[in-house]
């Protein structure tokens, strides 16, 4: 019998999952229309089969409406991730949520590019549209 990994079981609650905040500061400019691009290429986290390190690079794009990201709070939000095991599309999808839950954004688009493990490289994208203003 095939021994689990102590991580395998806990992607049921990735979207309950308790992250440090995304801080936001007050958007000077929310009667333009433009774009913030955000890249980390440090994001680690757990596999949740294996329970090794995965690498990935996180590339975060979003129309900022009243509120911006603050940087130092992104950081320290992904370095949470480092001990926790996730699949790479709940990792992604997972920081999209908490993104537009902290800033409100007019879209939002997140990248993680996974490195290879066994051959294979993996790539994830989720995107968040908004809502139309009246």
């Amino acid at each position: 019998m095939k021994k689990k990994s102590s991580y395998e079981d806990l992607q049921g609650h990735i979207r309950s999952l308790e992250t440090p905040p995304i801080e936001v500061f007050k958007n000077q400019y929310a009667d333009k229309d433009y774009a913030i691009e955000l890249n980390c290429p440090e994001c680690t986290c757990i596999c949740p089969k294996t329970g090794l390190p995965d690498f990935a690079t996180i590339n975060v794009s979003y129309g900022p409406d009243k509120k911006c990201i603050e940087l130092k709070s992104f950081k320290l939000y992904l370095i949470c991730f480092r001990n926790v095991g996730i699949f790479h599309e709940n990792l992604v999808n997972k920081i999209l949520d908490d993104i537009v839950k902290a800033c409100l954004p007019r879209w939002a688009k997140v990248e993680g590019i996974v490195i290879p493990r066994g051959g294979i490289q993996t790539t994830v994208r989720a995107e968040f549209k908004g809502k139309k203003k009246k």
